[in-house]
């Protein structure tokens, strides 16, 4: 098998228009992206959308049927073969953890060192113990563990070999929303010490936002997305990502000019063009904080639904015409389900779709 030497010296990655079957169903279609040496990605998506799948193609344990993976420029995946999982230099997290649950938290960590001497071998696992703050559990078992003590070692133990790649299969699931995002920041700052190349699997997209460089939005096998979380929220390409990322709305409006749109709300202008053409219906995306609270303003909606955010509540809102908004206002000013509120529009940036039937209008 021929290697191919990578161009980009600081790719790590490479995924290069890859496809995934089984039998005559294409579960992974077409999908691209490269990442950078020390950058952390993510694959986010619903269930079923291929994430994992695409991850496991990634670490050696599903053939691609279409494309090639490159690790550090060479080949490890093509149609027909596949370099042995063992040989790509990968570490993994699985959703459980898969920790020996018959070996000591220092022994787990040290399982994969056979190759070093015992020095070494010490010497590493007690550079790992710090860096996942577990030097004083060194001697204790998995079972008398957290959760998050147990997803630490479960990192420590695909850390220690200094794998070119760490993979990431839903490691917080079995974990809290709270303490998801928790975990998530503290492993980001773990693998930014340790100057990791990683890809996290995750439905969650706070999680996401929370660890990663880059992530990439797939929905039925397809990668819609790749890009930064500012990216992903602020410039969404199409409906699915403006859906998945964030919360918002898309409210119907008329394209008056290259950098302006008018809605029910009002009018909304951008330095940047949209890239829609003028006068025709589209929808234009209305996140919560393009909609301010004001009791002085003559523009009203009515709550339909809140939601107790702490600091805030998150009001669902009915205009007039029956289209909805969301809103966050701060908590101390508490309104029922019912009521009227004044509300004023105050959006700087344009994120507008055409509607599917303006191509026939």
């Amino acid at each position: 098998m021929t290697e191919r030497v990578q161009p980009n010296p600081t790719v790590r990655l490479a995924v290069r228009e890859v496809d995934i079957a089984y039998g005559e169903t294409t579960v992974v279609r077409n999908v691209s992206f490269v990442l950078e040496t020390g950058t952390i990605g993510c694959l986010l998506g619903p269930s079923g959308c291929g994430k994992t799948t695409l991850l496991r193609a990634i670490a050696g344990f599903e053939p691609i049927t279409q494309g090639e993976i490159l690790i550090r420029g060479q080949q490890v995946a093509q149609p027909g073969w596949m370099l042995p999982p063992e040989r790509r230099h990968i570490g993994m997290v699985f959703q459980d953890f898969a920790l020996f649950p018959h070996l000591s938290v220092a022994r787990n960590i040290g399982f994969g060192l056979r190759a070093m001497n015992s020095h070494q071998r010490r010497e590493r696992v007690s550079e790992l113990l710090e860096l996942v703050g577990l030097s004083q559990a060194a001697d204790l078992f998995p079972h008398e563990l957290s959760g998050g003590m147990q997803q630490r070692v479960a990192l420590a133990r695909a850390m220690a070999p200094r794998p070119d790649i760490l993979l990431l299969d839903e490691p917080f699931s079995s974990m809290d929303a709270e303490l998801r995002e928790q975990l998530a920041r503290e492993v980001r700052a773990m693998l930014k010490r340790e100057g990791v190349t990683a890809i996290l699997v995750t439905h969650d997209q706070l999680e996401a936002f929370a660890m990663a460089d880059m992530i990439g939005v797939l929905n039925a096998g397809s990668v819609h997305q790749w890009g930064t979380g500012f990216g992903l929220y602020h410039e969404p390409a199409d409906r699915f990502v403006a859906d998945f990322i964030g919360q918002g709305a898309l409210l119907p409006a008329r394209v008056l000019d290259a950098h302006q749109v008018r809605t029910e709300l009002g009018s909304i202008s951008s330095e940047q063009p949209h890239g829609i053409d003028t006068d025709i219906a589209a929808e234009v995306l209305i996140r919560p904080d393009d909609v301010l609270y004001d009791e002085s303003s003559p523009r009203r909606a009515t709550i339909v639904e809140r939601a107790f955010r702490g600091a805030e509540f998150l009001y669902t809102l009915q205009l007039d015409s029956g289209s909805e908004v969301l809103c966050l206002v701060p908590s101390h000013h508490r309104h029922a389900v019912g009521e009227r509120i004044g509300i004023r529009l105050e959006a700087d940036h344009l994120v507008v779709f055409a509607c599917p039937c303006a191509s026939s209008q």
